[in-house]
């Protein structure tokens, strides 16, 4: 498929007439964006590397604990899909898209108080595992979520989300609300009983659930063939007669036009919308599997879906439009590089800013008190 919107084709009078109604339209959802929008997603774009860039290598100084499961070469995906959504809307992240608890409803101001989203110094006490994170030092890194900031918490059962995420957009529409509750999920999780169960009950209901299928060609250690039959993950959405979408996930202008196509069809009351992006997942499944992803990714096929760096995509966009010259282009350049070879130059000085007053707030943060054990165990 192209990197056109692209709707998996439908068979019979129902389908056809789907197809017709999700013909992509002339007008690109960019075309509305604003210099300062294309702006602010370059510096979205830089902070979602540079936090993925600090934790692995806070880990490899053995000052965290846990898996770090990265999302680097993955960014245009998340701040592409985020963007364009309203603060009420809900979003359903997973274990490798830390960057989305804080970038939501991150046009509001980085540090707004009162935006829909976590701050970077919560997500940086998750981490750290101290008493200001969300869960206040109860679980691991991406277990977290604030009902108050429309954030579904991730679960280490990958797709085990989808039906949450579905049933809160069920009661959205049950109670005549238009925000839309978006679903984040590795090409992999589609292969289990629980993608197809909740996809089912969101199409039937129609509910304003969009399905975001991020394709980084391997499930761990499986390759994508050995886990979709189809030529496109996408293709999945033919069977319940919804709008498959396809996105380069690498382009953050492509994954926006087809996200805000999604947002605007589930906000209509049509239903749910499954949006596949492809890209490459850029280390192991996590830091535990990069010895082992070694040994079953040829050296030459990462370096071939790394050869696509999202932020130098994009960073060429803009400087095609005449939004960024050539110098203020190079100037930033962490792209086509590995966390230990980028240093703090490679990136603005505020995403720097930002990142290490989060960090020095989550050093700082105490460890809650052991009488805190039963906390949320109990009735109170």
């Amino acid at each position: 498929m192209s990197s056109e919107a692209t709707v998996a084709s439908l068979k019979g009078e129902k389908g056809d007439k789907l197809t017709k109604e999700t013909k992509k339209p002339s007008q690109k959802a960019r075309d509305s964006l604003t210099p300062e929008d294309h702006l602010e997603i370059l510096r979205q774009l830089y902070l979602a590397r540079y936090f993925d860039v600090r934790l692995v290598k806070e880990k490899r100084r053995g000052r965290l604990r846990g898996t770090l499961y990265s999302s680097h070469n993955q960014e245009a995906i998340l701040v592409g899909t985020l963007f364009g959504l309203r603060p009420e809307d809900w979003i359903s992240p997973i274990h490798r898209d830390m960057p989305a608890f804080f970038l939501k409803d991150m046009r509001a101001g980085w540090d707004n108080p009162n935006r829909k989203g976590l701050s970077i110094e919560a997500v940086c006490a998750q981490v750290w595992g101290k008493v200001d994170s969300p869960g206040r030092a109860r679980d691991n890194w991406s277990h977290i979520g604030s009902a108050k900031d429309g954030i579904i918490c991730s679960t280490s059962m990958l797709a085990g989300t989808i039906p949450v995420a579905a049933g809160v957009a069920y009661s959205m529409k049950m109670e005549g609300k238009d925000n839309v509750v978006v679903t984040y999920n590795g090409e992999g999780s589609t292969a289990q009983g629980v993608f197809h169960e909740a996809i089912n009950f969101a199409a039937i209901h129609r509910t304003p659930v969009i399905t975001i299928i991020e394709n980084n060609q391997w499930a761990y250690g499986t390759p994508v063939e050995l886990e979709c039959p189809t030529k496109d993950v996408a293709d999945r959405a033919k069977g319940y007669d919804i709008p498959g979408l396809v996105a380069d996930g690498q382009d953050v202008l492509d994954v926006y036009d087809k996200m805000m196509w999604a947002v605007e069809w589930a906000r209509k009351g049509k239903g749910p919308v499954l949006l596949e992006c492809k890209t490459f997942r850029a280390y192991g499944h996590g830091d535990h599997d990069d010895d082992r992803a070694a040994k079953y990714r040829t050296a030459a096929e990462v370096e071939r879906g790394r050869a696509r760096d999202p932020i130098a995509i994009y960073k060429k966009h803009m400087v095609e439009m005449g939004l960024l010259s050539q110098a203020d282009s190079d100037r930033y350049a962490p792209e086509g590089k590995d966390a230990p070879s980028t240093t703090d130059e490679d990136f603005p000085p505020e995403v720097v800013a930002a990142l290490k007053k989060a960090v020095d707030f989550a050093v700082k943060s105490t460890l809650p008190d052991a009488e805190e054990a039963f906390r949320w165990v109990y009735a109170e």
